[in-house]
């Protein structure tokens, strides 16, 4: 929601803004789906939607052609909304406001959910998993995913909802790890240890096999006990929003780890991903494969 400032309020302490106008995209894990579906023939999507002002049409509408969907649904809970208020100008956030139901899936759902997964999640090259701690994702689907993937890639995602209750070392047995260096700090409880230490604990915690860890501007490193350490520069000159930057990383770093890309060529892919993301005002668009080609071919001529 774009809005401009009108200045202080006369009775309350509080500045009053002008709404100007508004856009909706789809966002969390059907941004990840879109990003993978314009790298990989075929995707499956499952997620979770609300009963109440579900939004199916609107999502359907927003999601690559090639993505098949599986959605399950919440019982009296709205699918969720996260609306933020922009200043138009300068393009900064003013607020948010969620719309969504706390708490963890009731055991019926989950039920439907692990029915699902059991009968078709062998026959999938690969498993990403966009956990945005909403309580969706239990520690019984989390067995089920790490138990009969053929290969999991894992973020696990901070955010004002789950602050220090969604950390990734509650999953133990995954082939790939990807997060922002707050979350891998958490994770560790080491606020100001060096970086590389932190990333071997967390391989120790959670016994994946490559762990990617991005830092903005600083970059990304990455580790796995066989490759060592992969440092990898920020490649961005130009920032228009940083939302969704870090699942286009991911989006992208995952399948080319589980296609066989080396450690070096999977973190220049996901910052030439998160390069081009930034440019891109919250998840209006995917990440274009063409426009990711052009940007590579550009950096290395």
């Amino acid at each position: 929601h774009y809005c401009e400032s009108m200045g202080r309020s006369a009775k309350e302490p509080i500045v009053v803004h002008r709404f100007l106008g508004g856009e909706s995209y789809a966002g969390g894990s059907f941004a990840v789906a879109n990003h993978v579906a314009g790298l990989c023939g075929g995707v499956t999507l499952a997620t979770l939607l609300g009963t109440r002002d579900s939004r199916k049409s609107f999502i359907e509408k927003k999601l690559r052609r090639n993505i098949k969907r599986k959605f399950f649904y919440r019982e009296k809970a709205p699918t969720i909304v996260k609306r933020r208020y922009i200043d138009h100008y300068l393009h900064r956030k003013l607020f948010e406001v969620c719309f969504m139901e706390r708490g963890k899936i009731p055991s019926r759902l989950e039920d439907r959910m692990l029915d699902f997964l059991k009968k078709n999640i062998s026959v999938y090259d690969a498993v990403i998993v966009a956990d945005f701690g909403h309580g969706i994702i239990t520690p019984k689907i989390i067995d089920l995913l790490e138990e009969k993937s053929r290969f999991v890639a894992v973020n696990a995602q901070t955010n004002s909802a789950n602050v220090g209750f969604n950390l990734i070392t509650k999953y133990r047995d995954v082939d790939f790890i990807c997060l922002a260096e707050i979350e891998a700090r958490l994770a560790c409880h080491d606020e100001y240890g060096d970086i590389k230490n932190v990333l071997k604990d967390l391989a120790e915690k959670t016994s994946a096999k490559y762990l990617i860890m991005t830092r903005g501007n600083k970059g990304s490193l990455g580790f796995g006990k066989k490759f060592g350490f992969a440092e990898a520069p920020a490649l961005a000159t130009k920032v228009v929003d940083r939302i969704g930057a870090g699942d286009a990383f991911f989006s992208f770093a995952a399948p080319c780890l589980a296609g066989g890309l080396s450690p070096e060529e999977v973190s220049f892919v996901g910052n030439a991903a998160g390069a081009l993301a930034v440019q891109i005002v919250c998840n209006r668009d995917p990440v274009s494969v063409r426009d990711l080609y052009d940007f590579i071919y550009a950096l290395l001529a």
